[in-house]
């Protein structure tokens, strides 16, 4: 039973991976009353207290979407047809900022522009990089990143293996499947992540970073653990030139593998205290590939590559 002296969490992107799994997790934790901000509450089918309409590209509805609430979770869709995130973060910041919020978490990622002094072009992550500035200086009295990994659920999905000329399935892509670079983890967990950062602010709102981390691992062992499940997969390096022309987006898809095989995806140093710290305050360690792809993976028929 709800009680009425619940502190509540607003959660931005409730129908998305990222914030589902926020609500599902604050539900599951008892903690929080949760209302869930969506661009069509009639629609929402989720596990949250309320849902209240919020649409981040209409900045005049989102003071009333935050009224009342104690903690945000602040995501934004980089794929969203049309969308400026970081127009869309200092909208939802501004009015988190003035509805009195005490603790905002934002979702961020890497800033690769500065990582790789400008060799690399990947928005989807810089854009939201550069939005943690932007909430260190709105002067929040708790703040708290947390970085999403690559997802396991990419490679059971649009970008798993495809279908080969031959019959078989496997992965044609132009990064070195032995360079060790792809933090993963089940993007379903990051909610345990941020639920954990609301639970300790102690720990958590200082501008920790929180990244999301089931295994890191080369392109070699992930095709060993799908292969040790009992497919046959296989994997072919090409030129990133040639990989270029395979598909719509593919020059954009090879530079984000360039990137990832240059500098890791969350970028050089070690990142072992921040992924310690997000697996305590989640109160779990979080699902290996091996174990997710048990369960989870699926072959799934595609044209030939």
């Amino acid at each position: 039973m709800i009680s009425d002296d619940k502190k509540l969490i607003a959660v931005f992107g409730a129908t998305g991976n990222q914030g589902a799994g926020v609500v599902r997790a604050l539900k599951a934790r008892g903690r929080f009353k949760v209302r869930a901000l969506s661009r069509a509450p009639g629609q929402y089918k989720g596990a949250a207290d309320e849902v209240v309409a919020a649409d981040l590209e209409r900045p005049e509805m989102l003071a009333p979407a935050l009224e009342g609430a104690h903690g945000v979770f602040l995501v934004t869709n980089f794929w969203q047809e049309g969308a400026d995130e970081i127009k869309q973060a200092t909208a939802a910041i501004q009015a988190a900022k003035a509805a009195g919020v005490n603790h905002l978490i934002w979702s961020t990622l890497p800033n690769v522009e500065r990582i790789s002094d400008g060799k690399f072009n990947l928005p989807q992550f810089t854009n939201k990089a550069k939005v943690d500035r932007i909430v260190k200086d709105a002067g929040f009295p708790r703040y708290t990143f947390v970085v999403p990994p690559v997802y396991y659920q990419n490679f059971s999905g649009p970008f798993g293996p495809q279908k080969q000329r031959d019959g078989s399935f496997g992965w044609m892509l132009p990064i070195d499947p032995t360079v060790r670079c792809f933090h993963m983890g089940d993007i379903s967990e990051l909610g345990n992540i941020v639920a954990g950062a609301f639970a300790h602010p102690e720990e958590t709102g200082n501008g920790a970073h929180l990244p999301l981390v089931g295994d890191f691992l080369t392109f070699n062992d992930l095709l060993s653990a799908l292969n040790q499940l009992g497919h046959q997969l296989s994997f072919t390096r090409v030129p990133r030139e040639v990989y270029a022309g395979f598909f719509p987006g593919a020059d954009a898809l090879g530079e984000t593998l360039a990137y990832y095989e240059t500098y890791t995806y969350l970028g050089p140093g070690s990142h072992d205290d921040e992924i310690a710290l997000a697996n305590k305050v989640a109160g779990q360690a979080p699902t290996t590939f091996a174990s997710w792809a048990r369960h989870n993976f699926r072959l799934r028929a595609a044209s030939p590559a």
